[in-house]
């Protein structure tokens, strides 16, 4: 498929402004169970659940708006997602686990496609990754806090 380096850039733009919403849709997620937990869980959930994915989120917005302003390109519009939550802090947790294996699996494919590389720029290869690593640690925390949940 042939494309032109400003559709390319687009493209970019709109796939990993995809993968922003899973990552709100979990960060929603964490807001509504919090003064679910008892402190100790919550702590420790905003410690390597939360800040993870904070960080992700928040580092995938910046280096989508600034690669965005050195392309010349409109920035992608991050709203607020509706989140239909499954009941209970278990299974919430596992959502937020997926989600976050959903956003790092679609900016994987992204960079997979070699499309970052053809008409990206290293800040924005360097941000993909970046958001990949914080995030990474983030389905097995869930995991982790699953196992103690209600001890």
């Amino acid at each position: 498929m042939s494309y032109t380096t400003e559709s390319g850039r687009q493209q970019i733009l709109e796939d990993a402004a995809a993968a922003a919403y899973p990552l709100n849709s979990a960060l929603a997620a964490i807001a509504e169970i919090y003064d679910h937990l008892d402190e100790p869980t919550a702590d420790r959930m905003e410690t390597i659940v939360f800040k993870p994915l904070q960080g992700g989120y928040g580092q995938l917005r910046r280096t989508l708006t600034e690669f965005a302003a050195r392309s010349g390109l409109e920035p992608p519009l991050f709203g607020e997602p509706p989140v239909a939550l499954p009941s209970g802090a278990h299974a919430v947790l596992e959502q937020i686990a997926e989600w976050a294996q959903q956003a790092d699996q679609m900016i994987a494919e992204l960079q997979d496609s070699l499309l970052p590389v053809e008409v990206g720029d290293p800040e924005l290869r360097a941000g993909l990754s970046g958001m990949r690593t914080q995030i990474a640690s983030v389905p097995g925390a869930c995991v982790s806090l699953l196992r103690t949940l209600g001890r």
